[in-house]
């Protein structure tokens, strides 16, 4: 057996790939390997990736070439890559572009192959033929161009991921362009977002997705992204102090005039060259029976780029819209690809390729993001808790564990511990959160703050006015909080690791003094709030975040 001990890879059948972090080569090998092979887990010494069909659609999307993914295996390899991994890269990579979506000379939207057998199996395909029209011929197929998307969606549950060269409308033009001053300009890895997904402009690039560590600026990528295109863009967001963010940094990082900056709320409708709204609004109808009243909003104003913040939340109404405007470029920006539900081959079809990652790690080690140490703190229940917690159904022992009072008590004792810091303190139930804010004293923000109250809040806790601040889940998403440099959380979403990964987000944005970050999780001890939490730090470990477990007397 041919063996390289300096080669820091080793391949194994099950499409798993193990690199060694300690070792000469690593840099260049996860270069390397990121393009095609996703990160399933860095803890300190070796990292896990994982060939997938869709890793492979994502680099072939991007113009890797599978001999491209082969030789890098090859290269870095320790020992031989198994055949049956080269073997599957090949027959991947050739699925996607067998299949492609085009115009033809007289603008009819076309399903063509060279294959006929595939084009016959996907004219039959139930999914597939709602999407399609008469047959031109054994490799032509008409497309109903509202259908785009929606046959997109099909044709990869076949397993064979559409190549998608029918371009797109150019949208209503928009003169912007980034502020040019001292204080500001994208960073290195920003400018090759920007790059990765505009592809030059090809038919090829133009949407896609931007997967980067929360506090590492993905707002500026998007502003990047439509300076590139040049064109009017519909901007989606989480809620409405992300919209009001959102119109914040336009203002002072682009070259708008303020009266271009739209916002198209529950609170005002102002469509402009760029307009921020909210998913909620546009998934809101009186019942459930009825039409979506806002869905219009996507066929407006001639957009030229569509905004996904927070890609990964994409709910399903949205998904179904927007398999019907696929003429339009989109760029989906977010923290994680990982949904709960497994649905992010519909991200892939209907907002496009992944165009751009980099590790948590990789950021924080260039000081583009914080240093964060996190710690679990265990906590004991009282005796009658622990009776209740007996006798009670699975969803109630989750609330019993995750309302334990005795977080309280390792609460104020951590509050102590950081008492110079701003502190956030975060939760899932609302009447712990009151407790909390009743013995602390400190204000809350919740789903029913109004947003001018929440504005305030926000801001007195940024100019240090107030230095403990306690929100829901509110506080999960899209808050701008520089200087939150300490982050609580008594209570979580059963195992959701995507809540996990944007709770410690809110403190990851670098620091003036440079100064670590804190990310404390209070579990009850030996019960299902033990049991999720496992589960919900799964995501941060395999990003390379180790979870020093505490017990509660050691919280002094």
């Amino acid at each position: 057996m041919d063996v390289r001990p300096a080669n820091p890879l080793i391949v194994q059948s099950d499409h798993t790939v193990l690199l060694e972090v300690d070792g000469p080569l690593y840099a260049e090998a996860r270069d390397a390997l990121a393009a095609f092979a996703e990160l399933v887990k860095s803890p300190e010494h070796i990292h896990t990736y994982r060939v997938t069909p869709l890793s492979i659609w994502n680099a072939a999307a991007a113009g890797h070439s599978p001999q491209g993914m082969a030789d890098a295996l090859t290269r870095y390899a320790k020992y031989p890559v198994p055949q049956n991994v080269l073997c599957d890269i090949e027959d991947y990579a050739s699925r996607y572009g067998r299949v492609r979506l085009l115009h033809d000379d007289e603008g009819r939207l076309l399903l063509e192959s060279e294959d006929v057998a595939l084009m016959r199996e996907a004219a039959r395909n139930p999914a597939v033929k709602k999407c399609l029209g008469e047959a031109l011929d054994d490799r032509r197929l008409l497309v109903d161009p509202a259908m785009r998307g929606h046959v997109k969606q099909a044709m990869i549950r076949l397993g064979f991921p559409v190549e998608d060269l029918a371009g797109y409308v150019e949208g209503g033009e928009l003169a912007i362009a980034l502020d040019e001053r001292e204080d500001f300009a994208l960073r290195p890895y920003q400018e090759q977002a920007v790059d990765s997904f505009w592809a030059g402009g090809s038919e090829k690039g133009g949407s896609g997705v931007v997967v980067l560590p929360c506090g590492a600026g993905k707002t500026i990528v998007a502003m990047g992204a439509m300076a590139r295109v040049g064109r009017k863009t519909l901007i989606l967001t989480t809620n409405l102090t992300a919209v009001r963010q959102w119109q914040r940094e336009l203002r002072d990082k682009c070259k708008l005039a303020p009266e271009e900056i739209g916002e198209y709320t529950g609170e005002r409708k102002d469509i402009q060259s760029v307009t921020v709204t909210t998913y909620q609004i546009l998934t809101y109808r009186r019942a459930r029976t009825e039409p979506f009243v806002h869905f219009e909003l996507f066929g407006s104003n001639d957009w030229g780029l569509i905004v996904y913040d927070e890609v990964h939340l994409l709910p399903a109404p949205v998904f179904r819209v927007t398999a019907e405007i696929q003429a339009t470029r989109r760029l989906g920006l977010t923290a994680t690809l990982v949904r709960e539900d497994g649905k992010e081959d519909e991200v892939f079809t209907l907002i496009g390729p992944k165009r751009y990652d980099v590790p948590w790690k990789v950021l924080e080690r260039q000081g583009f993001i914080a240093q964060a140490s996190c710690a679990e703190v265990r906590v004991a229940m009282v005796e009658d808790d622990r009776m209740r917690y007996a006798g009670a159904d699975r969803r109630q022992k989750f609330r019993i564990a995750s309302e334990n009072p005795r977080k309280l008590d390792t609460l104020m004792r951590l509050l102590d511990r950081h008492d110079d810091q701003l502190v956030l303190i975060i939760g899932q139930y609302l009447r712990q959160l009151q407790q909390v804010a009743t013995v602390t004293r400190a204000p809350m923000i919740t789903g029913k703050t109004p947003n001018d109250e929440r504005i305030e809040l926000y801001n007195k806790f940024r100019n240090g006015e107030i230095k403990r601040l306690i929100v829901s889940k509110v506080g999960n998403f899209a808050i701008d909080l520089p200087d939150a440099s300490v982050l609580i959380q008594i209570s979580g979403t059963f195992g959701s690791r995507q809540e996990e990964a944007q709770r410690l987000g809110r403190i990851l944005r670098p620091k003036s003094d440079r100064s670590e970050a804190h990310f404390y999780t209070l579990v009850t001890r030996d019960t299902l709030d033990q049991d999720y939490a496992q589960n919900r730090q799964l995501f941060l470990t395999e990003q390379g975040y180790s979870y020093k477990i505490l017990d509660e007397a050691e919280v002094a």
